[in-house]
């Protein structure tokens, strides 16, 4: 049986390219004019992981719709300008289409493990929904647009938005906020496909390092029970809002069945889904801001505000 689990080593890579990124260098990225409001404290404290950033487009009045990106980063790094360096012309095409974008930060899992960072992304989309008014934001039209680690995210916030689970709520309260459409890009969606070790006796008895296993606080065969509540397959039902999902042919860090199970969920509910494979494409890229893939998104997107 062919072990899976996401590559730290090229997630590593990954890492070092996009960390050192500065904001001016990403604002740079942005349309000129474009309104930027950056790390403001969405949880009331002083962690700098506790920030989200709002782009807004340059003649922006009140009802603006927004997408929240929810960056990658195997849930241990990176910050809320990840990914942005490789999706340049989508968010151009964005801002020019009239969305605004905010970024969120969340804790990572070597500082406190899952349901955290869920909990972190359900409190920024709530501070954006209580305070849409003063940046322009329309509360009706939110969208999750998430990378490996955030596709994982945003997926999971959205799809448990039908569940009450106390966990995944900041002081145990449920937010009021409502999710109009997913995209997800490349993101896990059941853990318990990540396995780790073939021989379950080195799993039981080593502690498990890999992103999942660190994510978690164990290996997913030895606590099905958080991989259950972690994994975004768990809480699909024919209520939830449509995904548009893309993943790359050849991902060696998530698995491609990732996302062709998370689609079949979504079928079986009867929720409006698309799933596009970039041929050739690795876990990150350019290859996934090309024209092909751009085109397929906004008219997705613009679909959704009809």
């Amino acid at each position: 049986m062919k072990t899976v689990s996401m590559g730290v080593s090229l997630l590593f890579v990954f890492a070092s390219l996009c960390v050192v990124a500065q904001p001016e260098r990403i604002k740079a990225i942005f349309p000129a004019g474009t309104i930027m409001h950056q790390n403001i404290a969405y949880a009331g404290d002083t962690l700098k992981k506790h920030q989200l950033d709002i782009y807004l487009p340059a003649k922006a009045t009140a009802n603006t719709p927004l997408v929240i990106w929810v960056h990658g980063g195997a849930w241990m790094l990176n910050d809320k300008y990840a990914d942005m360096g490789y999706m340049k012309t989508t968010i151009k095409t964005m801002l020019d289409k009239g969305y605004a974008l905010a970024s969120i930060d969340y804790r990572h899992s070597t500082t406190a493990a899952f349901p955290a960072q869920i909990q972190d992304c359900n409190q920024a989309v709530e501070y954006l929904h209580a305070n849409a008014g003063k940046y322009k934001l329309d509360k009706s039209k939110f969208v999750l647009m998430g990378f490996s680690a955030g596709g994982h995210l945003a997926s999971l916030l959205a799809l448990s938005r039908n569940s009450t689970i106390p966990e995944f709520y900041a002081g145990g309260k449920k937010p009021s906020f409502v999710i109009k459409a997913v995209l997800d890009f490349y993101g896990p969606s059941d853990f318990l496909l990540f396995y780790g070790a073939a021989d379950v006796n080195v799993v039981s008895t080593t502690p498990d390092k890999t992103p999942v296993g660190l994510l978690l606080g164990a290996s997913p065969l030895n606590r099905p029970d958080i991989s259950k509540q972690a994994s975004p397959v768990t809480y699909v039902d024919k209520n939830d809002p449509p995904f548009f999902i893309v993943h790359g042919e050849k991902d060696q860090d998530v698995p491609p069945v990732q996302s062709y199970l998370l689609k079949s969920y979504l079928d079986v509910a009867g929720v409006k889904s698309e799933l596009t494979y970039v041929k050739g494409a690795p876990h990150y890229g350019e290859m996934f801001d090309a024209e092909e893939v751009r085109a397929k998104l906004f008219a997705f997107l613009d679909a959704q505000f009809k």
